[in-house]
């Protein structure tokens, strides 16, 4: 499936914010197909921590837009239950860092469900949740845990870093038949983007170009890529020309974009909120490694955050996540080293 509207369409007629993008595909999705329907806690009348589902149990009603109780595997396991009954719930869990309250129903459960039924049943259940770094939450509200999901088989993984990217690849997840965990940023709910008010959808495995360049390739998701945006203008103005990737589903992963941008500019760093250690950078890396080495001028660099829980304190948590300083130091030695 590809994108059915670009970007860069000149039909592109307002700006919205991620959190409105977000909900806006969740309403059109639901208006489309009444087998849709929403599960989680305090999405109903409060429309969400976080407000994405705000109006819509206004428009569908208790029979579409259900308030559970702070009971995650118990609901996660609902949805299950619904998706291999036919239906498609979307199961909100508030924060990342409470989906380790649902790991034996998505790992053992839903991850492996269309192995061990012979391919013969499917299960299109969309898990959104946020996570990342925001505003001092402390260790347990702040975390970033792609890699955790990442490395389940049969699981699918979104990360959106702009209005457009949100509403194009969630109405994709919506639809699909198998299991995707959709991982939103905190941060990133109030960014404002050009959105098309007609219907589009973005394929999963097709990444994106955020920003042409030649010198050296940059690849971030979620948040990190307005970080990421902010150094390599930075940059230009010295003189160095850098290329932003964004793959926009880490599963599947667009690596022939990616690999096309690393035979480009010779030089790759890899920037991600997480921690390094067991991280989806090591393993994007390791794939470049192992299919483009000969085209490299320096070693991959890594930017990522501290090996240590997030702390409450706010300079503290700035200091643990990688900033713009850290990603134009990198590009400096990657350049000097070459």
């Amino acid at each position: 499936m590809t994108d059915t509207v670009s970007q860069n369409n000149t039909m592109l007629s307002r700006t919205i914010t991620y959190r409105d993008a977000i909900n806006e595909a969740l309403k059109e999705e639901m208006r489309r197909d009444p087998s849709v329907f929403l599960l989680g806690e305090d999405i109903g009348e409060r429309g969400g921590s976080y407000k994405v589902t705000a109006g819509l149990l206004q428009e569908f009603g208790p029979k579409r837009v259900i308030d559970t109780p702070i009971a995650e595997a118990s609901f996660t396991g609902i949805g299950m239950g619904a998706a291999i009954s036919g239906m498609r719930p979307v199961v909100e869990v508030p924060f990342v860092d409470f989906t380790m309250l649902v790991m034996d129903q998505l790992v053992n459960q839903v991850a492996k469900y269309h192995f061990i039924t012979g391919g013969t049943r499917k299960v299109p259940l969309v898990l959104r949740t946020q996570g990342g770094v925001g505003s001092g939450l402390a260790c347990q509200h702040s975390q970033s845990l792609e890699a955790f999901f990442y490395h389940i088989p049969g699981l699918k993984i979104a990360v959106p870093s702009t209005p457009y990217d949100a509403k194009g690849l969630l109405k994709t997840a919506i639809r699909c038949d198998d299991p995707v965990i959709f991982l939103e940023h905190k941060l990133l709910y109030t960014a404002e983007g050009a959105v098309p008010e007609q219907e589009y959808l973005i394929g999963f495995g097709k990444g994106g170009i955020k920003r042409p360049g030649k010198d050296v390739t940059v690849i971030a998701w979620l948040n990190m890529i307005p970080r990421v945006l902010s150094a390599a203008e930075k940059c230009a103005r010295e003189g160095i020309d850098i290329e932003v990737i964004d793959p926009r589903t880490l599963v599947p992963l667009d690596k022939a974009l990616i690999l096309d941008s690393v035979r480009k500019t010779r030089h790759v760093i890899i920037v991600q909120e997480a921690i390094r250690r067991g991280g989806v950078a090591s393993d994007i890396a390791s794939i470049i490694q192992e299919e483009a080495f000969d085209c490299l001028d320096a070693p991959v660099r890594i930017v990522a955050a501290a090996n240590s829980p997030i702390p409450f304190n706010e300079a503290l948590e700035h200091t643990i996540i990688p900033q713009e300083d850290d990603i134009t130091e990198a590009v400096y030695q990657i350049i000097h080293k070459s």
